[in-house]
C-alpha cells in the first residue's frame, strides 16, 4: 500500500515536476572558460587568460586574441534545510506552512535529483536534527518525505533558534554546495552572522513560507492569540485600534529585518504563500534567480 509521501510525491510528479524539469537546472549553471557542454560565445583576449582557451581561427580573421567560452553543467551537492518548528503549523488544514514545506522538500529533491545532483536534507524542530545523507534517486525523494511524516510540528517548548538551525547547515555541509533554507524565519537567535558565514562557503536560497495569519489579524472581537512557537495564550480585543495598528508594526518590522538580513548576507530570499499554485511559484523563482545570475 502506498504511503502518504509516495501518493504526494506521485501528485506533485504530475502537477509539479513535469512542469518544472530542466529549469531547476538551468537557474544553476555557470558560465566559465574552459571544455564545457554549450559554446556560448566569443571575447576579447586579456591579461591572466588561459591562452590554452583561444580560438585562432577567429583570432587570425579579426587580427586580435579572443576566447572561446561556454556553459558547463556542474554536478551539485544540494542541502535542504527544513523548518520543522511549531510556527510552521500555522494555516488552514491540508494547507498549512508545513504541508507546502513538505511539498517544496520533495519536488526540489526530485528534480534535482533528476539532473544526476545529490540531494540530502536537514530537519530541525526546536534543537532536534534528523539528517539524510545526500542521495539522488526517486526512493531517496520518498526518504526524505518519510523523515518530513516523523517530525511533525510539535507545539509548545522554546522558540525557533535559526542560528543553531542554519550553523548545523553549516557544519553538515563540508563541501561546497547548494543550501536551500525552506522556513518562515520567525524564531529568536543571531541568525543573520550565521547566515553570512553559510553564504561566504556555499551558494544560499532561502525559500520564506508565509501564511496569511502571519500577516494579518483578523477584525473578530475578543479573540485567543496564541504564540505560534511557545503555545503561550493571550485573549484581545482585536477590534481594538491600538493593538491593530501595534500588530502591523509588529509585522513590518519582521519583514524589514529579515529583507535587511538576507541582502546583508547576499542570499536571495523568494516569498511562497500558502495559497500560491506551487508550481507557479517556483516557476517565478527560477526567473528570479536567473535574472540575479544573469
Amino acid at each position: 500500500m502506498a504511503t502518504a509521501s509516495e501518493k504526494l510525491l506521485l501528485r506533485l510528479e504530475w502537477k509539479v515536476v513535469r512542469r518544472l524539469d530542466g529549469r531547476l537546472q538551468g537557474a544553476h549553471r555557470t558560465a566559465h572558460r574552459g571544455a564545457g557542454i554549450d559554446f556560448t560565445g566569443l571575447r576579447a583576449y586579456g591579461d591572466g587568460d588561459d591562452a590554452r582557451h583561444i580560438d585562432w581561427n577567429v583570432t587570425a580573421r579579426l587580427d586580435e586574441p579572443h576566447l572561446r567560452l561556454f556553459t558547463e553543467d556542474r554536478e551539485l551537492t544540494v542541502w535542504l534545510v527544513l523548518d520543522r518548528s511549531a510556527s510552521m503549523a500555522a494555516g488552514r488544514p491540508g494547507r498549512r506552512k508545513h504541508d507546502v514545506l513538505a511539498e517544496l522538500a520533495l519536488v526540489l529533491a526530485r528534480l534535482f535529483g533528476r539532473g544526476g545532483n545529490r540531494v540530502g536534507a536537514l530537519l530541525f524542530d526546536t534543537g532536534m536534527l534528523r539528517v539524510v545523507p545526500p542521495g539522488t534517486s526517486r526512493r531517496h525523494a520518498l526518504r526524505i518525505g518519510a523523515e518530513l511524516e516523523r517530525t511533525s510540528s510539535v507545539r509548545g517548548g522554546a522558540t525557533t533558534d535559526l542560528a543553531e538551525m542554519l550553523d548545523a547547515a553549516g557544519r553538515l555541509a563540508r563541501r561546497r554546495a547548494l543550501v536551500v533554507v525552506l522556513s518562515d524565519f520567525i524564531g529568536d537567535g543571531d541568525w543573520e552572522r550565521s547566515l553570512q558565514r553559510l553564504a561566504r562557503r556555499h551558494e544560499v536560497v532561502a525559500l520564506r513560507i508565509v501564511d496569511i495569519a502571519d500577516d494579518v489579524l483578523p477584525e473578530a472581537g475578543l479573540i485567543v492569540v496564541e504564540d505560534a512557537e511557545t503555545g503561550e495564550q493571550l485573549v484581545v480585543d482585536s477590534a481594538d485600534p491600538l493593538l491593530r495598528v501595534g500588530f502591523r508594526a509588529a509585522v513590518d518590522a519582521r519583514d524589514a529585518r529579515v529583507t535587511a538580513g538576507m541582502r546583508r548576507a547576499g542570499v536571495p530570499v523568494h516569498r511562497v504563500d500558502t495559497d500560491r499554485d506551487l508550481a507557479e511559484a517556483l516557476v517565478e523563482v527560477v526567473a528570479r534567480t536567473r535574472d540575479r545570475s544573469a
